[in-house]
C-alpha cells in the first residue's frame, strides 16, 4: 500500500511534513528516516554514558542533555532506556527506579512527586491496526500524561495515549489500557479500579493494597 501523504498548505504551495514532524504530530511516519535514526543514535550514546556512571552531577548533566525537561531533585536509577529523550518531561521530585523503558515517539509527561517502580514501561509508540499499513513500515504514536504524586508499581505497563490523574496508584504488573482517574487505585491486566479516592482508607485497606504492590 502506498504511504499516506501528510501535507500542509503554504503560501507557496504544498509543504510536506518531514518524518519527524509527522511523528511529533501523531501521524503515520517511517522510523527508518535518516533524521530519526540519527536522533536515536544520539540518545543511545547519551544513555550508554548515563548508564555507566554513578557520578550524581554528571548524571544530572546527561539527563538535561537527553530529556526534554528535568525538574529539581529528580532521581533516576540506571539502567534506563528511551527512544529519543527529548519528548520526556519530568517534574520536580520525580523518582524513576531501575530498568524503566520510556518509548517517547510522542510526549511522555510525568508530574511532580511521581514515583515509578522498577521495570515500568511507558509506551507512547504505537502501530497501525491495519495489517497493510503495518507491513508498509509505517508507525505512529500517542502521548502519555502522568499527573503529580502518582505511584506506578513495579513492572506496570502504560499503553499509548493513556492519562493517569494526580494521586493515582497503579499496581505492580498492571497493564493500563485506559485512562486512570485522579485518586484511583487500579490493578490487573487489563487494569481495573479497586479503590477510589472517596472511599475511607483503613489500616486493613493499607495491608490489602500493599500486597499487590512492590515497594520502590
Amino acid at each position: 500500500m502506498a504511504e499516506r501523504e501528510n501535507n500542509l498548505s503554504g503560501a507557496s504551495g504544498i509543504i510536506r511534513r518531514t518524518e519527524k514532524e509527522k511523528m511529533l504530530h501523531g501521524e503515520l511516519y517511517r522510523a527508518g528516516d535518516p533524521e530519526l535514526r540519527a536522533e536515536r543514535e544520539r540518545a543511545e550514546a547519551l544513555l550508554l554514558e548515563l548508564n555507566a556512571t554513578g557520578d550524581a552531577g554528571r548524571r544530572i548533566s546527561l539527563l538535561r542533555s537527553l530529556l526534554g525537561s528535568v525538574g529539581e531533585r529528580v532521581s533516576l536509577r540506571s539502567p534506563f532506556f528511551c527512544d529519543y529523550g527529548y519528548n520526556i518531561h519530568l517534574g520536580d521530585d520525580v523518582f524513576v527506579n531501575f530498568n524503566c523503558v520510556l518509548l517517547d515517539v510522542m510526549s511522555i509527561s510525568i508530574g511532580n512527586g511521581t514515583q515509578i517502580g522498577p521495570s515500568v514501561q511507558i509506551l507512547a509508540a504505537d502501530h497501525p491496526r491495519d495489517e497493510a499499513l503495518r507491513r508498509s513500515g509505517l508507525e505512529n504514536g500517542k502521548p502519555v500524561t502522568i499527573g503529580s504524586n502518582v505511584w506506578l508499581g513495579a513492572g506496570a505497563i502504560l499503553l499509548p495515549g493513556i492519562t493517569v490523574g494526580d494521586d493515582a496508584i497503579v499496581g505492580a504488573g498492571s497493564v493500563v489500557t485506559r485512562d486512570v482517574a485522579a485518586g484511583t487505585t487500579v490493578v490487573g491486566n487489563p487494569a481495573r479500579v479497586v479503590k477510589r479516592r472517596v472511599e475511607a482508607e483503613t489500616p486493613a485497606d493499607q495491608t490489602s493494597v500493599s500486597k499487590i504492590f512492590l515497594e520502590r
